[in-house]
């Protein structure tokens, strides 16, 4: 639904700004960008036409006028008055504005659709290039304050908790060479969970590796890998995976 509805306007948003959203993981945004760049295109080159029918017809007409009125002196002939029309639409400034955003357009949608080059709109970019300019955004960004960060994840999450029904984990299994990789896929955010954490299976150890987002039931991923021992302690974390289900059952 985000990816869809409000997701194309926020495409046109610069990288930082998008990835400030609270809801940003909620967004596939190369789908995002690749259906604000076509929509961008098609009303740039609907205006563009308008553009041009209401110019040509209006500077033909005053064109006629003169004419008429034997004011543009003898020997001026219609296509004359056409080309002449024509050179002040190309001249125009709002011919290049609008033949800009259609370009540009054609670009974010191509960059977005083959190689997940995500192009925001560029009037919004030189906005922010010129905030982080006059107020320090890049520091800002980086100094953010532990506090406002984890209420921002915090954010998140509970959208992405409230988009996905409440549902049982699963679990699937892989291997990495000569180990074990356990991917656990969960509607609701794990607390404690944290890397490098040592999670018990049942008897077996696990070292929890990363903990991701991703689309779907269960947008919250947990990567493991097995331990060749481990000790119980209360750090560890212990994991029933009796309510689980596996992957492709």
């Amino acid at each position: 639904m985000w990816t869809y509805i409000v997701g194309p306007f926020l495409a046109l948003l610069p990288k930082r700004w998008r990835k400030a959203l609270p809801f940003s993981d909620s967004i596939n945004w190369p789908r995002a960008a690749t259906l604000s760049g076509f929509a961008e295109l098609a009303v740039a080159l609907a205006a563009l036409l308008q553009w041009y029918e209401i110019s040509m017809t209006t500077w033909v007409n005053r064109g006629l006028e003169v004419a008429l009125d034997g004011k543009a002196g003898p020997g001026i002939t219609d296509q004359a008055i056409g080309g002449m029309a024509w050179f002040m639409w190309v001249s125009h400034p709002l011919t290049w504005v609008i033949g800009y955003f259609s370009v540009e357009g054609a670009v974010r949608m191509c960059g977005a659709a083959f190689s997940d080059h995500l192009l925001g709109a560029l009037p919004l970019f030189l906005v922010d290039k010129t905030l982080r300019l006059f107020f320090g955004g890049s520091k800002t960004e980086q100094d953010m304050p532990g506090v406002a960060s984890s209420f921002a994840s915090a954010i998140r999450e509970k959208m992405l908790e409230s988009s996905a029904p409440l549902c049982t984990d699963q679990i699937s299994h892989k291997t990495d060479g000569s180990e074990e990789v356990m991917e656990i896929l969960a509607s609701r955010r794990k607390p404690d969970w944290d890397p490098p954490r040592v999670v018990r299976v049942r008897e077996s150890y696990y070292r929890l590796e990363a903990c991701s987002k991703c689309a779907g039931p269960r947008p919250f991923r947990y990567t493991l890998r097995r331990l060749s021992s481990g000790v119980p302690g209360r750090k560890v974390l212990l994991y029933d995976p009796e309510q689980a289900v596996l992957a492709g059952r």
